[in-house]
């Protein structure tokens, strides 16, 4: 196999792979047409109710032997309601939680602006308008005799705003249900400062004179995302999915659940819904059992959730059920400790072994210059000197090529369309000269699956989302507003071109001449932190494969010398 047509392959496929990962929509239709939810200008709860639970579908009088088979949320086809709505400001959290059910319908990320440019408009990513219809329900089942509030029931409130105040670590928020019967339930949220992790309790009184049967639920519901400016550059996974010690990390795109509802049952573990750069996930006690389903609604909207066993509370007890909900951004160092398998929601897909232990050393380089800019530029400085002797094998075997040019173009002008003679003449020179044609392939496909990895690594890590760089680089997750490092990048892979050996074969080196201008076009509309790798990359494999070129001419002239 010539070693130049194996680069370029290679080149033309990463290409490829970068242009599919630039343009791909996530499943089809990214717009979609579900039911539109007014605004209201009040600020009243506007939600199109999920009929999640069946209450005759419930036990009577003790705990089930089995779970009792639950109907999945559907639409409702009856008109909205408008209920009040109670806010809850932190240091970081601007939320909304609806009167209606206790359901999270709105949350603003104050530390994550939509948009450099307009750094009051912070990001929401919770909200119950379409599009990007996206909330967080919880409630109770009971039955007739059992009666428990849903996420549709009215709850009342003590006041209708919540502000974490600079002496306070958490706010709780309670929200009261009660029953002619004596059932009260007290719904509880709990916000802590600086933290993504809400803390839900629902707080049930049996007040009555008989055993209280019931089983919590937790849910998110969402249409499908629309494409926003952070996954311009991507086609990362945006979809359901869940955890658990029997099946791990599970996937489930929209269109999955939407054609077969997902259900299974498991110990602990988490369900969620996950997006590029964010994450909403309901976590239970991990030892409880739980059952997790998944279905969609007619292409419009989509739902994961999870339910344990049902109990029962006896007369003049109160139980606490909990979960806590986790909605922010995959922050990589800390999502771990939340959950196990948490961390799986940064999705580097079948390189997650390699990525890993990259971001790590991305993140350490990042404590010690606070810059990401310089983070990436110094780890792909240690990547370089990693792979410093497998590069020097394919930049000798390179320049040797390179010195045989001559060799070969008079071979080629000898035989002319002769392919069969023409190959065994340049075998028969290979071997004269001991020169091994493929010696550079190896330590380049064993790189091959690092680069991409730390390719993935700054594609998908919120950490560098509308982080700063230098001078006019002031969006590493943006592409450079003045095309200067992809023009840099160009001349950087033409300088690279000419310390390499020429094709042989004139097609292949007239295709070889584009790749820098074809490279720079498509680079000018990714992300400056992936052009800023391979700047910094080129321009060290031009002064490495400078340096081991000058040597190796040098050892080829010293006999001539010596004559």
């Amino acid at each position: 196999m010539d070693k130049i047509r194996f680069f370029l392959y290679f080149a033309l496929a990463f290409v490829g792979l970068l242009l599919y990962q630039a343009w791909q929509r996530d499943y089809g239709n990214q717009n979609p047409s579900g039911q539109q939810v007014p605004a209201n200008p009040n600020a009243s709860s506007v939600l199109s109710p999920a009929n999640t639970v069946d209450p005759s579908n419930t036990a009577t009088s003790a705990i089930p032997n089995t779970v009792p088979t639950t109907s999945i949320p559907k639409l409702a086809t009856q008109p909205t309601i408008s209920m009040p709505v109670v806010t809850v400001e932190t240091d970081i959290l601007r939320a909304e939680l609806s009167t209606q059910g206790g359901t999270l319908q709105s949350l603003q990320l104050l530390d994550y602006p939509v948009a450099p440019e307009t750094p009051d408009l912070k990001l929401h990513l919770l909200k119950p308008q379409d599009p990007n219809f996206y909330v967080a329900q919880s409630g109770l089942v009971g039955n007739q005799q059992n009666p428990a509030p849903s996420h549709q029931a009215k709850f009342t409130v003590p006041k209708l705003n919540y502000k974490l105040n600079p002496t306070q670590d958490s706010i709780s928020v309670d929200l009261t249900w009660s029953h002619a019967s004596g059932t009260k339930v007290i719904k509880r949220f709990i916000f802590q400062r600086n933290s993504y992790l809400i803390e839900l309790q629902q707080i049930v009184q049996n007040n009555t004179a008989k055993p209280l049967v019931v089983r919590p639920y937790v849910q998110l519901l969402r249409s499908k995302p629309i494409k926003s400016k952070d996954d311009s550059y991507s086609s990362t996974f945006s979809g359901a999915a869940y955890y658990n010690l029997q099946d791990k990390y599970n996937k489930l795109s929209f269109d999955k659940i939407a054609k077969t509802p997902h259900k299974s049952e498991s110990s602990g573990g988490w369900i969620a819904m996950v997006q590029h750069y964010f994450v909403a996930a309901w976590i239970p006690d991990q030892t409880s059992k739980v059952t997790i389903y998944a279905k969609g609604f007619s292409g419009t909207r989509y739902a994961i959730g999870m339910y344990p066993d049902s109990m029962a509370i006896q007369p003049g007890s109160t139980h606490t059920f909990s979960e806590k909900l986790f909605a922010g951004p995959k922050l990589q160092n800390t999502l771990g400790s939340i959950a196990p398998g948490l961390e799986l929601t940064v999705d580097y897909g079948w390189l997650t072994v390699f990525a890993q232990p990259i971001f790590w050393l991305l993140n350490k380089l990042y404590l010690i210059f606070q810059n990401w800019g310089w983070a990436i530029i110094f780890l792909t400085i240690l990547i370089k000197l990693a792979f410093y002797k497998l590069s020097e094998a394919s930049y000798k075997s390179m320049a040797n090529m390179r010195e045989l040019a001559p060799k070969l173009q008079a071979l080629k002008d000898r035989y002319g369309d002769d392919k069969e003679r023409l190959n065994k003449a340049m075998m028969e020179l290979y071997k004269e000269e001991k020169i091994n044609p493929l010696g550079g392939c190896l330590p380049i496909l064993v790189q091959i699956p690092v680069f991409i990895a730390l390719y993935w690594v700054l594609l998908e890590s919120v950490e560098m989302r509308q982080a700063p760089f230098a001078l006019w680089i002031t969006n590493l997750s943006a592409a450079d507003p003045y095309f200067i490092l992809p023009l840099i990048m160009g001349v950087s892979m033409f300088l690279q071109q000419q310390l390499s050996p020429a094709p042989v074969d004139p097609m292949q080196a007239k295709a070889m001449m584009l790749m820098p201008f074809i490279f720079t076009v498509f680079f000018a509309f990714f992300p400056s932190g992936l052009v800023l790798y391979w700047v910094v990359n080129n321009v060290l494999s031009i002064a490495q494969q400078w340096y081991i070129t000058r040597a190796v001419e040098g050892v080829k002239s010293k006999p001539q010398t010596n004559k």
